[in-house]
């Protein structure tokens, strides 16, 4: 993470979201913190992210998520090149669901 997004501002913003226990909770939050557009520029780069790690191309994860192709190369490049972010909690996520 760069330098100067470690802020103790950050530092709350995360503490307040690790409070957090389900998903309607999430949505009360998120939609109290974020715009509708920030909200959904989250969820589609997510969308982008979990659809690249199942190796679809460009074209069909722009028809299916509206991202520009610009997005979804500059999320490949976070997926390549970043902190490992999406793929922590991507595999996380398909561990918790092999248990349910």
């Amino acid at each position: 993470m760069s330098r100067n997004l470690r802020t103790e501002a950050a530092d709350h913003l995360f503490d307040a979201v690790l409070t957090l226990e389900t998903r309607e909770e999430c949505y009360r939050f998120f939609e109290d913190v974020c715009t509708v557009n920030e909200l959904q520029a989250l969820s589609q780069r997510f969308e982008v992210a979990r659809m690249l790690r199942e190796s679809r191309t460009y074209m069909d994860i722009a028809d299916k998520t509206g991202a520009s192709t610009a997005t979804i190369s500059r999320v490949n490049r976070s997926l390549n090149y970043g902190h490992d972010g999406y793929d922590m909690v991507l595999k996380r996520l398909a561990d918790s669901e092999q248990i349910q």
